[in-house]
């Protein structure tokens, strides 16, 4: 049978919920900073998105970078008016984040399982490190992965630093996940190979993306039931 010698795998929204929790908090925000304005005429959703991918490249991706910014953008919409106590109750839907529950996806485990049976596999993914690691340590998973990367960012240049880690070319590497942006197009960009499984709600982040999609080294499926023989499909089509 063809094989990868190394498969990736995303960890939020790909094993586990992730962004449901993070749109909950986002609508509470807004019920909060509803009180103060417009919600429409505020544009606060897309207000609150902008200072979010202005903060990136300060406080990184996760539960901490949100509430931060959360945090700013209640000050700046409010045009100061927030409350002491309203900007508590933002600091504790970032707390409530961080504590929330890790459920792994419907067939995950099946299917990591069937896809480590015979191929070594890898977790790669962002976010702030101690939930990413509280995360990977309740999900049951762990000891499958022959290595776990949390990074700050997932882009090319880290895809190519791991694999240059496990002396890897990237026609010989597969990544499943969610994101079009983090998981996918980096990896074909360097000539590896994506599975992309979509999630029903995704960050507009990560939507954020260029990939054809008749890209010929790219599989889309519906569920984790179909991502070892979407494995098998790319394998052997790079054989």
């Amino acid at each position: 049978m063809a094989k990868f010698e190394l498969v990736g795998f995303d960890a939020d929204d790909t094993l586990w919920r992730s962004q449901d929790y993070f749109d909950e908090a986002q609508r509470e925000f807004e019920r909060i900073v509803g009180h103060y304005v417009d919600l429409r005429d505020a544009r606060v959703h897309e207000r609150l998105y902008e200072v979010e991918k202005g903060n990136i490249a300060l406080f990184g991706y996760g539960v901490k970078g949100m509430v931060l910014s959360m945090v700013e953008a209640a000050v700046d919409i409010t045009q100061a008016r927030v409350s002491a106590v309203d900007l508590h109750r933002i600091v504790g839907l970032g707390k409530d984040l961080l504590r929330h529950p890790v459920e792994l996806l419907p067939g995950i485990p099946e299917a990591v399982e069937a896809i480590a049976a015979d191929h070594a596999i890898v977790l790669i993914t962002k976010g702030d490190l101690f939930h990413q690691e509280a995360k990977v340590k309740q999900c049951g998973l762990a000891d499958l992965f022959r290595r776990i990367e949390i990074v700050s960012e997932k882009d090319a240049a880290t895809y190519s630093r791991v694999l240059g880690e496990f002396d890897l070319a990237p026609e010989r590497f597969v990544m499943i996940g969610n994101s079009l942006r983090s998981d996918i197009a980096p990896v074909l960009e360097l000539g590896g190979w994506g599975i992309h499984m979509p999630y029903h709600t995704t960050w507009v982040h990560d939507t954020e993306a260029d990939v054809a999609d008749d890209a010929p080294r790219l599989r889309r499926v519906d569920g984790a039931h179909a991502l070892p023989a979407a494995v098998r499909e790319l394998a052997e089509s790079r054989a």
